[in-house]
């Protein structure tokens, strides 16, 4: 998959929401807010569900994008009071996107247009990121401009399994109420633990039938920490072997809810077909420390109310500053004991700005050398704060990091 939660997480503000998939560099150019910025005027299209658009420029296409198309774009977005939050345009940079992977209003939207149209969107928020959606995202409606370059027609999908609603009576059920059937017996003998990597295909299904994503359409196997991922998944691809495909039916609870949290995710139960293609094993998680709960008496603490104890002392004698990019291995725990990510689980260190992470990493990784292990307990305020974006934990935390570089 791609980065994973806590390295998403820990960067404020990385990357648009929008412009993911591969990119094309263009010249860079200015742009203009729009004069209608704040609301469709009289002569905009309007859709059922409230979205609102305007043709700038007509296409030199006929055929449009279904759903499961990628597409390439330029757009750029505004607030309605005018604030440019994101513009590929200004970037210099062609978007290109499978289409049912962003907000919906782009979904619905790009499909009324052709190659070469360009055309204005009024997005309401229910079809955006919401009113109050946190994580950097912009609340509200939304203004963007948005040119359609190239469409890339996804394969057929998969046929929808008959018994998508349910579980039948032969499926195997598990005591959290994960259901599921072997479709093809596996040619391998192991089983992943919830620590290693897997590669797989997959397909997954709302119970009315709709499809709302495949790897199989897109033609590119998915890779992750089965960690990682929802609880379902964590628990039903533990019980495969490689070259085993199986299909699961996930209680709402086992996967994103009854009403979900994260934008554009699939409500209440799902079904999946899933094909184990490999499994990469991890070394186990670090132990959970003793003292995860709060910091103890002898922890140094600063004016911030950040807390830590050297666990192994340096070999250098530069620290690091916060313009600098350090490299570490890192392990975090809320207060509960719980491990929420883990650098060394997963056998890769990670480098990054120490000017572009939460508060507690800024401040905290100053203070070390390189080759020293400190362990922090970092206040919410300093974090995620008590009440975070969807994903990311809540409340204190306690860090074990180590310092490898300096760059």
């Amino acid at each position: 998959m791609k980065k994973t939660r806590t390295q998403q997480l820990i960067a404020a503000g990385m990357g648009a929401m929008l412009s993911c998939g591969s990119i094309n560099t263009l010249m860079a150019e200015n742009v203009s807010t729009p004069a209608d910025v704040a609301s469709a005027p009289a002569e905009a299209e309007k859709t059922a569900s409230g979205l609102a658009s305007k043709v700038l420029q007509k296409g030199t296409g006929t055929v449009k994008p279904s759903a499961s198309d990628t597409v390439t774009v330029h757009y750029s977005g505004w607030t309605t009071d005018g604030k440019l939050f994101d513009s590929s345009v200004e970037r210099g940079q062609k978007a290109t996107f499978p289409l049912d992977r962003v907000i919906k209003g782009w979904t619905e939207g790009l499909q009324l247009m052709v190659e070469g149209e360009k055309r204005r969107f009024w997005i309401p928020a229910e079809l955006a990121y919401g009113e109050n959606p946190g994580g950097g995202r912009p609340g509200g409606m939304l203004c963007f401009d948005v040119e359609l370059f190239d469409i890339e027609k996804a394969p057929e999908p998969p046929k929808t399994p008959e018994d998508v609603a349910a579980a039948p009576a032969n499926a195997e059920k598990t005591a959290s109420g994960l259901a599921s059937v072997v479709l093809t017996e596996g040619k391998g003998s192991e089983k992943p633990s919830e620590h290693d990597k897997v590669t797989v295909h997959y397909t997954g299904w709302t119970k009315d039938g709709k499809l709302f994503d495949s790897s199989v359409m897109r033609g590119q196997p998915a890779t992750f920490g089965l960690n990682q991922v929802i609880p379902g998944w964590t628990e039903g691809v533990q019980l495969m072997v490689e070259g085993e495909k199986r299909r699961f039916w996930i209680p709402g609870e086992l996967a994103y809810g009854e009403t979900p949290q994260r934008p554009g995710a699939p409500a209440g139960q799902l079904t999946f077909e899933v094909e184990l293609l490999e499994i990469q094993k991890m070394p186990e998680p670090p132990k959970t420390p003793e003292d995860v709960a709060a910091a103890p008496a002898d922890a140094e603490t600063t004016a911030s109310g950040l807390a830590s104890k050297v666990l192994k002392k340096g070999t250098g004698s530069t620290h690091p500053k916060a313009t600098d990019t350090v490299e570490v291995h890192y392990s975090g725990w809320t207060t509960d004991g719980q491990m929420f990510d883990s650098s060394e689980a997963r056998g890769e260190t990670i480098s990054f700005p120490l000017n572009g992470v939460i508060p507690g990493w800024t401040e905290g990784v100053q203070l070390m050398v390189e080759g020293e292990k400190r362990r922090f307990w970092i206040p919410a305020k300093l974090a995620y704060g008590e009440n975070p974006p969807p994903g990311a934990p809540a409340g204190m935390l306690c860090f074990d990091v180590e310092l490898f570089d300096i760059k």
